[in-house]
């Protein structure tokens, strides 16, 4: 595979991530601002994962789905 498929197929997953996030987000109800405070990030990570920009650590995700009240793996499956 060529590097600019590897990368496409990664920011295409980071995006659809991005979009599990927001769709529980919305579900629950609440703001970016909440999610962040919420599960002790800042705005900016939220916003910036939602959009799909940024690569995410585990850790992240185990915070942002302890604060959603989900597992990881609901926020992997990406169903929205």
């Amino acid at each position: 595979m060529s590097r600019l498929y590897n990368k496409k197929m990664r920011d295409e997953f980071l995006f659809k991530l991005g979009q599990s996030v927001r769709y529980l987000r919305m579900k629950e109800g609440i703001s970016q601002e909440e999610l962040a405070f919420r599960a002790e990030l800042n705005m900016n990570s939220i916003s910036t994962l939602e959009r799909g920009i940024n690569n995410v650590k585990i850790k992240t995700l185990y915070s942002i789905a302890k604060a959603l009240g989900v597992n990881v793996e609901d926020i992997l499956n990406c169903q929205f």
